[in-house]
Protein backbone atom coordinates (compact mmCIF):
# COMPACT_ATOMS: atom_id res chain seq x y z
CA UNK A 1 0.00 0.00 0.00
CA UNK A 2 1.43 3.51 -0.90
CA UNK A 3 2.46 5.68 2.19
CA UNK A 4 0.56 8.54 1.39
CA UNK A 5 -2.37 6.20 1.57
CA UNK A 6 -1.69 4.80 4.90
CA UNK A 7 -0.75 8.32 6.43
CA UNK A 8 -4.67 9.03 5.13
CA UNK A 9 -6.03 6.71 6.49
CA UNK A 10 -4.58 6.78 9.51
CA UNK A 11 -5.57 9.96 10.21
CA UNK A 12 -8.88 9.32 8.92
CA UNK A 13 -9.12 6.08 11.70
CA UNK A 14 -7.91 8.44 14.26
CA UNK A 15 -10.39 11.50 13.31
CA UNK A 16 -13.42 8.43 13.77
CA UNK A 17 -12.09 7.76 17.46
CA UNK A 18 -13.61 8.98 20.35
CA UNK A 19 -12.12 11.50 22.18
CA UNK A 20 -11.56 9.77 25.17
CA UNK A 21 -9.89 7.33 23.11
CA UNK A 22 -6.16 6.26 24.89
CA UNK A 23 -2.72 5.22 23.15
CA UNK A 24 -3.35 1.51 23.64
CA UNK A 25 -7.01 1.75 21.98
CA UNK A 26 -5.30 3.58 18.86
CA UNK A 27 -2.74 0.63 18.97
CA UNK A 28 -5.64 -1.92 19.29
CA UNK A 29 -7.30 -0.52 16.07
CA UNK A 30 -4.07 -0.39 14.13
CA UNK A 31 -3.61 -4.04 14.96
CA UNK A 32 -6.77 -5.01 14.16
CA UNK A 33 -6.99 -3.31 10.70
CA UNK A 34 -3.34 -4.82 9.86
CA UNK A 35 -4.35 -8.17 10.60
CA UNK A 36 -7.72 -8.15 8.94
CA UNK A 37 -5.78 -6.79 5.70
CA UNK A 38 -3.18 -9.60 5.95
CA UNK A 39 -6.00 -11.91 6.26
CA UNK A 40 -7.60 -10.74 2.99
CA UNK A 41 -4.26 -10.45 1.24
CA UNK A 42 -3.69 -14.35 2.28
CA UNK A 43 -7.82 -14.95 1.37
CA UNK A 44 -6.90 -13.69 -2.48
CA UNK A 45 -3.39 -15.48 -2.93
CA UNK A 46 -5.48 -18.75 -2.18
CA UNK A 47 -3.49 -18.71 1.25
CA UNK A 48 -6.03 -20.08 3.29
CA UNK A 49 -7.38 -23.32 4.56
CA UNK A 50 -11.12 -24.84 4.94
CA UNK A 51 -12.43 -24.90 8.38
CA UNK A 52 -12.69 -28.39 8.41
CA UNK A 53 -9.20 -28.97 7.22
CA UNK A 54 -7.52 -26.71 10.46
CA UNK A 55 -10.21 -28.61 13.03
CA UNK A 56 -8.84 -31.67 11.74
CA UNK A 57 -4.96 -30.99 11.62
CA UNK A 58 -5.79 -29.79 15.40
CA UNK A 59 -7.90 -32.52 16.30
CA UNK A 60 -10.71 -30.20 17.07
CA UNK A 61 -14.43 -31.56 17.03
CA UNK A 62 -16.33 -30.57 13.37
Amino acid sequence: MHNTLIKEQAHTLVEKMPDNSTWDDLMHEIYVRSVIEQGMQDSASGRTMDVQEVRAKYGLPK
